[in-house]
């Protein structure tokens, strides 16, 4: 029958929309005889229409034939492709589908016969890049440019108006309840099907508080993952392209967030509070409402349970239609996200994350205290946050770690004990956690000292009363009180008390959980993660008013990240774009304020661990003794260096002390040259050596100064990375770097500037803990000495026992230079460093004055040195880089064979690189691959980085102590991240 020009569709009166069935032979005839273009047709996915991918014979892709249901009449087809030239018009920055036109302008459409009836069939633009579906990880840049788009397309057809708008669609959100009433019945679970009922109902009550306040629009209504097109530029994924504007209407705007946020919650390990970042990203182009932030998650909910029905009504209806099956799995999928927070949190976090979150609810003091006869003198606060001393020594993690400090108070006296409302606990944190625990409380908990009578604070009615639980209504509030089972409550549920009316009483040593939570119906729980604490913590009040306390507010802090920019040199970067705050340390654990430890791959300055008990009491008890300058005579700092000089083979007898790598690199060069006479330096390129003027000038890495080869002061020379994996020698033919470093200083000698030292690091850290070729030391040390040089040996990052098998990295070459340079580790977190040399080169210093360093061998440091050199006999430490390194090397070398991105994995001991690569045989460095990694393994509570001069190699250097069960959880992490990434074999 023709086609009705002016006919929009009414899904109701449909029932069933039914994709139209046609074969790819059907599609080819339709693109050669209807629209001009010869092609092979392969079909693609769609729930109500036919879409075909149409290609040249040499396999280019030419456009997007579009088939559209026979229910669509002309004129709303005419609408999407107006909408789309809009758009396209609006923004030339987005990529669109747009409909292909004729040379006269018209658009390439026609109307075919299909098995439903007449439908409209037209050529669109294919958009090269692939859209975002499937389950792969979306990372935080990627969900705020969805956003991002998604408010660009909203922006733009805000003043949109056509006929073809006009239409009653199952997607539209304004008819939700209806669509979930006629078509949940398909969906066979019992349990799920009440779900969708259940959330249904309760997400449109709080939509039609706001209804009438929400702004129509035309909306493309599914910009989700499927139909945004990735940039073909840039890494992580990022659209930049749209397609599919199939159901296109007037409905209310926010609706087209709503949409794409949900199509988010699918994805591998994204959960509701990663998609805020989208909801920034779009407020920021267009600003959304305050009656638009009260709606947008309720409308999320009311998304996912139209995807669950309706995709369980299509796959019946429609049972050949293979991309409506396969979609159920990931529908429910977004549903149980929509749904995992009532709608009230998530609304919370919504304004939060607009900048529009409103003040805290605030308990006014009571007519009488809940603790009769206990004043604010007779409480107690315990500290149980990150900063608390009691957390210190690894306290945190024992299982009475809140218990324990409370009866201490109490036997100190205390008559009450209180923690604080809404204070992060870190006795809530396991060691190692892929997700962050509850640490944030919604109420107080109090420990009693004698025993206590609790009296209503104010007239009101029981709401619950039972052996252990009181609930009674205060004000707006209500009060809940848990207390031992034993103790039965002096009231009945259902009864009104008056103010300072008996509740119960509770003995002498009696734990209570107080909580003054919203009244309406919402269970809170007593602990709450930190991303949604914000969302909890607005349907709560502090209690501390009841027991006569201030309460302790929630005002915003001010941004620390804003106030280090304000005075902090900014070339001091920082970790991460949105870094944890740290405040403390315990072993290979970093400890933030939110309670949420972190295991540190990164930390090879303290590698006995952090906080090392015997460092810290060695540190303490010499500060009460003496700290001052080594010009002053006591024995620890002739003790430190006599065991130093120890350590190393003769000649090398004779030490000085410095505060840092840098200092110490710069002083090993001033020892040689001035011993030689010979003012010419060659180095490694590729290479760090640290900030000062005489390392930074043999410095090299072109990530720490990407100017380095080309700003060298004259006096240095640099000779090929040594690197055996990307180097210009790579394999067996590595050994060719010696001879050629060694032929370069031959040269400088003959040409008359003889080198005075040469400089390196003995196992190549820079590069990712890469191994040096066999023999390439003992070539170049060889070249240098013959024309009377000095051999300079870099172990500040792999000295000290890090590698395992080798104390000193020199040791691994079978060579001894002349001049050892060692920092970081060797003070665990204390500035500390030293050179080590003979004495004949150390007494050539003599020539360029004195040496003295304030603190470079002061009695604290020294202590701190012997200290350290202790705890790396005593507990093994070397002993356990071989097997603990060993272990996790296995395990790197096990996700090798899994994972192509992974070229290599270098290192020895617990000095490790894994080497990611977006291709193993040209070697092109996967640098934003790696960022991306890092990102997600924080979010996995691992705190890893890249090094290298590409970015893309991940530093693996933990402290020394670092466990099995932390090595296995950082492979499982890196497995799981690789694999949520989309990465594969």
């Amino acid at each position: 029958m023709p086609h009705d020009e002016h006919r929009a569709v009414d899904f109701f009166a449909h029932g069933a929309l039914p994709a139209p069935r046609v074969t790819a032979d059907q599609a080819e005839r339709i693109a050669d005889r209807h629209l001009g273009l010869t092609a092979r047709a392969t079909p693609l996915g769609s729930q109500q229409d036919a879409n075909f991918l149409l290609r040249a014979d040499d396999g280019t892709a030419q456009a997007i034939l579009k088939i559209a249901n026979p229910a669509f009449g002309p004129v709303e087809i005419d609408a999407q492709d107006t909408a789309a030239d809009l758009i396209a018009a609006a923004h030339p920055e987005l990529r669109v589908a747009t409909v292909v036109r004729h040379p006269d302008g018209s658009p390439r459409r026609t109307t075919v016969d299909t098995d439903g009836g007449p439908a409209v069939a037209r050529l669109l633009r294919f958009l090269p890049g692939g859209p975002l579906t499937g389950s792969r990880h979306l990372s935080p840049v990627t969900v705020a440019a969805m956003g991002a788009v998604t408010a660009k397309v909203s922006s733009a057809l805000r003043d949109f108006r056509h006929p073809g708008l006009e239409r009653v669609l199952q997607w539209d959100l304004r008819h939700a309840p209806r669509v979930v009433a006629e078509l949940a019945g398909h969906i066979g679970e019992p349990d799920r099907r009440a779900a969708v009922r259940t959330a249904t109902a309760d997400a449109w009550a709080a939509v039609e508080n706001h209804a009438a306040a929400l702004p129509s629009q035309a909306v493309h209504l599914d910009l989700t993952d499927d139909n945004l097109i990735r940039s073909l530029v840039g890494h992580p994924p990022t659209p930049d392209g749209i397609i599919d504007f199939g159901d296109l209407t007037t409905s209310w705007a926010v609706s087209d967030l709503a949409v794409s946020l949900s199509s988010m919650l699918h994805h591998d390990g994204v959960e509701p509070h990663h998609v805020l970042a989208a909801v920034r990203a779009f407020h920021a182009v267009r600003p959304l409402s305050a009656q638009e932030a009260e709606a947008l998650w309720p409308l999320v909910v009311l998304r996912a349970a139209v995807l669950v029905a309706s995709g369980h009504h299509q796959a019946a209806v429609d049972e050949d239609n293979a991309y409506a099956t396969a979609a159920l799995d990931h529908e429910w999928h977004i549903f149980e996200q929509a749904t995992r927070l009532p709608h009230q949190v998530m609304t919370r976090l919504v304004r939060e994350a607009i900048g529009a979150a409103g003040a805290p609810a605030r308990a006014d003091a009571p007519a009488h205290g809940l603790l009769r006869g206990v004043t604010a003198a007779d409480v107690t606060f315990l500290d149980l946050s990150t900063g608390a001393d009691s957390m210190d020594h690894g306290a945190w993690l024992a299982a009475d770690a809140e218990r324990r400090p409370a009866l201490a108070a109490l036997t100190d006296g205390a008559r009450v004990v209180a923690t604080h409302h809404a204070q992060a606990r870190l006795t809530r944190a396991p060691a190692l956690s892929a997700e962050s625990p509850a640490t944030v409380p919604t109420g107080v908990d109090l420990w009693l000292g004698q025993a206590v009578v609790v009296q209503a604070p104010a007239g009101g009615e029981v709401l619950a009363a039972a052996p252990g639980r009181i609930g009674i209504a205060y004000g707006a509030m209500v009060l809940t009180l848990s207390f031992p089972d034993t103790v039965r409550p002096a009231v009945d549920a259902g009864s009104t008390v008056r103010a300072g009316e008996d509740l119960a009483v509770l003995p002498a040593g009696a734990a209570v959980h107080v909580a003054l939570t919203s009244a309406d119906g919402l269970v809170v729980p007593r602990l709450v993660r930190p991303e949604y604490a914000a969302g909890w913590l607005a349907l709560t009040a502090d209690p501390a008013p009841l027991l006569g306390l201030p309460a302790a507010g929630r005002a915003k802090p001010v941004d620390l990240l804003e106030r280090r920019g304000a005075v902090f040199a900014a070339v001091q970067g920082h970790y991460y774009a949105d870094p944890p705050r740290i405040e403390r340390g315990w072993r290979h654990h970093l400890l933030s304020v939110e309670g949420r430890s972190y295991l540190d791959i990164v930390n090879n300055v303290t590698p006995l661990g952090h906080a090392h008990p015997r460092v810290e009491q060695a540190v303490a008890r010499q500060l009460r003794r003496l700290n001052t300058n080594s010009r002053f005579h006591y024995a620890s700092v002739v003790e430190f260096t006599e065991r130093l000089a120890a350590l190393l083979p003769e000649p090398l007898d004779t030490v000085f002390l410095v505060n840092s790598g840098s200092e110490a690199v710069d002083l090993g060069l001033r020892l040689a040259v001035g011993a030689t006479g010979h003012h010419d330096v060659v180095a490694v390129r590729e290479a760090y050596h640290g900030w000062t003027y005489a390392s930074d000038a043999v410095s090299t890495s072109l990530q720490d100064n990407p100017n380095a080869l080309t700003t060298r002061p004259s006096w240095v020379h640099t000779v090929d990375s040594p690197n055996a994996y990307r180097g210009r020698h790579r394999g067996v033919e590595a050994v060719r770097y010696g001879p050629e470093a060694a032929a370069v200083i031959d040269g400088l000698a003959a040409s008359g500037r003889p080198a005075g030292a040469f400089v390196s690091e003995t196992f190549y850290g820079n590069a990712g803990g890469v191994a040096l070729p066999e023999g390439y030391l003992a070539d170049v040390y060889a070249a240098v000495r013959r024309h009377g040089g000095l051999a300079v040996a870099d172990e500040v990052q792999v000295g000290y026992g890090r590698l395992g098998h080798w104390f000193w990295g020199f040791e691994q070459q079978q060579v001894v230079p002349d001049v050892v340079c060692v920092a970081k580790g060797m003070g665990n977190g204390h500035p500390l460093g030293a050179v080590i040399t003979s004495k004949a080169v150390a007494d050539r210093y003599r020539d360029q004055g004195y040496f003295f360093s304030s603190t470079g061998g002061s009695p604290v440091s020294s202590i701190v040195g012997l200290t350290v050199l202790d705890a790396l006999r005593d507990e093994d430490l070397q002993g356990n880089a071989v097997r603990a390194g060993g272990r996790l090397k296995g395990r790197l070398q096990a996700l090798a064979e899994t994972y192509a991105v992974i070229g290599a994995v270098h290192g020895s001991g617990l000095y490790l690189g894994l080497e990611l690569v977006r291709d193993r045989g040209t070697l092109e460095p996967a640098t934003e691959e790696t960022a991306e990694l890092c990102e997600r393994l924080l979010d996995l509570g691992v705190v890893v980085q890249p090094t290298g001069d590409h970015l893309n190699i991940l530093k693996i250097k933990p402290p020394l102590c670092i466990d099995d069960d932390a090595v296995d959880f950082f492979a499982d992490m890196l497995d799981r991240a690789f694999r949520e990434l989309g990465h594969h074999g």
